[in-house]
């Protein structure tokens, strides 16, 4: 039986923690250790200048053992292993997120943050995202048979999974495509809405315009033409050679 801790970035409340705890308690003994609210956008950010405060959570899931944390997704790896889980991890699920994480995006995504995190310190990882528009479909049909396929599949030294799931209807999608590279640009165009404050000062918020301009052979692409993504990613920190 494998020691399988999971977290997220979007919060222990949300449905995507749930469906994925569901599937992976037929995989062993399931921790989850997530944020007790939203950290999208927060990479690999860990916590130094200040406590992180932990309490036990109801969890929806019989047998899992929950807890919840003022602490990033990377936090929750870092002391989930260290704090929560007495014996060793052997894997580590980050997701399922909701929103895609391909392309340029990744770079500030918490939940493939968390995932390498885990790999980092030498666990197995699997990060783990689909679309936004509430339709889980794909993601229904094919989230066991690709935990299948990964969760004891080799990875290098520091090198993680990332599996993206379109948000077509099941008699959409076209099946799996396997070692898509990271695309170069991203999903997301953003630009931010400016608002004069009384002070002098300039508030700026955050927007986006979706992009669907993907290369042939990316983890972009592969989702623009309704097909399950499958990438490996290598941690910063790698070194090859």
């Amino acid at each position: 039986m494998k020691n399988i801790l999971i977290t997220n970035d979007d919060g222990i409340e949300a449905e995507g923690i749930v469906r994925l705890a569901q599937t992976a308690v037929r995989y062993g003994n399931v921790w989850i250790v997530a944020p007790d609210g939203q950290r999208s956008a927060a990479s690999h950010k860990i916590t130094l200048r200040e406590s992180i405060d932990v309490y036990r959570a109801d969890f929806p899931v019989s047998g899992v053992k929950a807890f919840k944390t003022t602490g990033t997704p990377a936090d929750c790896v870092r002391f989930g292993v260290l704090n929560i889980v007495k014996d060793s991890v052997d894997c580590v699920l980050s997701g399922i997120n909701f929103g895609y994480n391909i392309g340029s995006d990744v770079q500030y995504s918490a939940t493939i943050g968390a995932a390498m995190e885990a790999a980092h310190i030498g666990l197995h990882a699997v990060a783990l995202s689909e679309g936004w528009n509430g339709v889980h479909e794909v993601t229904d049909e094919y989230l066991t048979r690709m935990l299948d396929e990964v969760i004891d599949a080799k990875l290098l030294p520091n090198q993680m999974w990332n599996i993206n799931f379109p948000m077509c209807g099941i008699k959409e999608c076209k099946g799996v495509l396997y070692d898509r590279k990271v695309a170069h640009n991203s999903f997301w165009d953003d630009y931010y809405l400016e608002e004069e404050l009384p002070d002098g000062g300039l508030r700026l918020t955050v927007q986006g315009n979706t992009n669907d301009k993907a290369l042939e052979g990316t983890d972009f692409k592969a989702l623009l033409d309704g097909y399950v993504s499958v990438s490996k990613i290598k941690n910063i920190t790698h070194i090859d050679g």
